[in-house]
């Protein structure tokens, strides 16, 4: 994990027994405290990464991670040990850290996002890295850079429910079922946003491009 949120090295020999003992949602149930660095070990680097793609900064992505998961464990002590069995963990995790990303950014303009793969592509999954060697020359590698700090604007730019919808599809990897759990909303107006969110951004990295091909 990252600075400040490595609350896990590595699963020794009682991380092992816990995996051991079934899902995560049951040890949970039987034994929180016991069970809880389990679960920071499971999500702690997802957990971050996706609050990267929210946060303004690396700082703020990690108070964001560390804020998720003081709130689940709070969340935790408080449920009966049955709703903690039904919870589907890693929707109700992303939501929370959802939400405490959007509590900190409100007041303030969208945040930059830290994209390192995909969406620019005609279907949504073209890869970014270049097919030739060229690409690796000072001047290929700014102009890649900069093609993807462009396409992080374009991206928080978005209305936040498509936005929010397009990051965990693509960035996080979500499957659509999850997505809407995560955005508590039903499938079909996920699969709507989701739609909505990938046709915006493909008709506002063509409006970027033409805009720069008119500049002098």
């Amino acid at each position: 994990m990252r600075q400040g949120l490595r609350l896990v090295n590595g699963p020794g020999s009682s991380m092992e027994a816990a995996a051991a003992s079934g899902s995560l949602e049951a040890a949970l149930a039987a034994d929180l405290d016991g069970s809880f660095e389990r679960l920071v070990y499971e999500y702690q680097d997802r957990l971050f990464t996706f609050a990267q793609r929210l946060a303004a900064s690396r700082e703020d992505a990690e108070e964001v991670a560390q804020d998720a998961f003081v709130r689940a464990y709070r969340a935790l002590k408080t449920y009966p040990r049955e709703r903690i069995r039904a919870l589907s963990l890693k929707a109700w995790l992303y939501r929370i850290t959802l939400n405490v990303a959007r509590n900190r950014a409100r007041g303030k303009r969208p945040q930059m996002l830290s994209l390192d793969e995909r969406v620019a592509g005609g279907d949504g999954h073209a890869p970014w890295e270049p097919e030739d060697d060229a690409a690796k020359r000072p001047d290929a590698r700014f102009e890649k850079e900069s093609c993807r700090a462009d396409i992080a604007t374009l991206v928080a730019e978005l209305p936040d429910r498509y936005r929010a919808a397009l990051i965990l599809r693509y960035m996080e990897g979500l499957r659509l079922e999850e997505v809407a759990a995560v955005l508590k909303q039903p499938l079909g107006t996920t699969k709507s946003n989701v739609h909505r969110a990938v046709n915006l951004l493909r008709e506002a990295i063509s409006e970027s491009r033409r805009a720069g091909r008119g500049r002098p």
